[in-house]
């Protein structure tokens, strides 16, 4: 066979396939195409809505019986909630009629109950909150009343089995610790008051802030733009409520260049608090220099002629003159070895300090309630009242220091600072003096170094 025929053959053979193939998939394409083409040219026009017929359908539906609704309701028992606070020249008459009370009975329970009585004497901006039914009637009453110093209770009145019974019980508060840092730019009132880092700060903490660092600065004339103070301090709630302000747990000022600190360190075990530096070492003096905030000293440590006696004799003490009823504070922390009547000092508390220290109080009026043997007091705790019981002429205290019993002159005696700590106590104090400064770091800006010790 000739190479050449048969490889042209394959060659011709080759082509007459691809020329098919082409051919098949052109006239494949024109069919589709025409198909397309057809389908285009024979697809209906839409509709003209206008053409449309329309058809209208009206159905009847039935209406509930609004009557038989409003029955129903009137027959359902409904309370309704109110809160109101109390105002300026309130009577117990407008309070209970911005609460929506329409009900003689429980206004007469509540003037003649001696626990719903508390209501009557709520302070201004103090929240009340009460239940009644849609008649007005009165199903339960709540405001939270003050005590004393820091007593704070819960008064309920509430409807049992259709009568009036009023209730007390303590207040649960949610402790909050709050922290602010401020700048001085006028004066210290101006930078606590200011509405900046979660509001304003209260007066209490600012006259603790003042008391705290009187020692080292005069708020009066040492003040200049530009210092700065961190301090936290612990506040306490109840229902969202702002309930009362507590103490400064942790203060830091600077003034004119200088830092000064103070913790608040209330042992667990000892119960005993005071303010120390974040050393470890106390700030508060041991001992008040005058058991009373405002007198004067009308006989000192000396020799002198008894008032009663008309004996020269060893005047072991201080006399403080003071108005009757004066409140007379604890100068010093300790515990009451000693309440009652003493021969020629009337009524006398002897209170236990410390290191073998005890004071003496004497010619007292009254005792302050509970003040007895064995009770622990802090320093300007109100232990009693002036008065002019025993051997006085006239109403004023006597107060003696005295050390290992012996009665020593209060003025010139040096007891500067109150007891150390121990080194149980050491090891307790720095827990809570490390979370301290951890928080005056939080407060610091960013990269600002931290402080020496003061």
């Amino acid at each position: 066979m000739n190479p050449t025929k048969q490889n042209t053959g394959v060659s011709w053979f080759s082509l007459l396939g691809s020329t098919r193939k082409a051919r098949i998939v052109s006239a494949s394409a024109i069919a589709l195409a025409a198909c397309a083409f057809g389908a285009a040219g024979v697809a209906p026009l839409a509709p003209d809505p206008a053409d449309l017929p329309v058809r209208s359908i009206a159905q009847e539906l039935q209406l509930p019986d609004i009557a038989d609704q409003i029955t129903a309701l009137q027959n359902t028992d409904q309370s309704f909630i109110h809160e109101e606070r109390v105002r300026p020249g309130d009577s117990l008459a407008s309070l209970l009629n911005r609460l929506d009370v329409d009900d003689p009975d429980a206004v007469a329970f509540i003037k003649a109950d001696k626990l719903a009585r508390g209501v009557m004497q709520l302070k201004t901006g103090k929240r009340v909150q009460a239940q009644t039914d849609a008649d007005g009637t009165l199903q339960w009453l709540r405001a939270t009343v003050v005590e004393g110093k820091d007593t704070l209770k819960n008064i309920t009145i509430t409807r049992q089995n259709g009568k009036l019974v009023a209730q007390e019980a303590p207040v649960q508060l949610e402790r909050r610790i709050e922290m602010r840092a401020r700048e001085i730019s006028s004066s210290l009132y101006a930078a606590t008051d200011a509405d900046v880092d979660g509001g304003r700060m209260p007066d209490q903490i600012t006259a603790q802030l003042i008391e705290m660092f009187s020692t080292n600065i005069d708020f009066r004339s040492d003040l200049k733009r530009g210092d700065h103070f961190n301090v936290v301090y612990e506040t306490f709630w109840q229902d969202g409520e702002l309930v009362k302000t507590g103490r400064i747990l942790a203060g830091e000022f600077t003034n004119r260049g200088v830092t000064y600190q103070s913790v608040w360190f209330d042992d667990p075990v000892t119960h005993q608090g005071g303010y120390y530096s974040f050393d470890g070492k106390a700030l508060k003096k041991a001992f008040l220099k005058s058991p009373l905030e405002f007198s004067r000293i009308s006989s000192g440590f000396s020799m002198r002629v008894h008032p009663v006696l008309g004996e020269w004799k060893q005047h072991k003490g201080i006399d403080f003159a003071a108005a009757l009823g004066t409140p007379i504070r604890a100068s010093g922390d300790g515990t009451v070895d000693f309440q009652g009547v003493s021969s020629g000092y009337g009524n006398m508390v002897v209170l236990k300090h410390w290191n073998n220290y005890s004071t003496a109080y004497a010619h007292m009026s009254r005792f302050a309630p509970g003040v007895r043997r064995g009770t622990k007091v802090h320093q300007g705790d109100i232990i009693g009242y002036v008065g002019a019981t025993g051997w006085a002429t006239g109403p004023h205290l006597h107060y003696e220091f005295r050390i290992g019993g012996t009665a020593v002159n209060p003025a010139t005696v040096n007891v500067a600072q109150q007891a150390p700590l121990s080194p149980a106590e050491l090891q307790r104090f720095r827990m809570v003096s490390a979370d301290m400064l951890h928080r005056f770091d939080l407060l610091r800006p960013i990269n600002a170094p931290r402080v020496a010790l003061r």
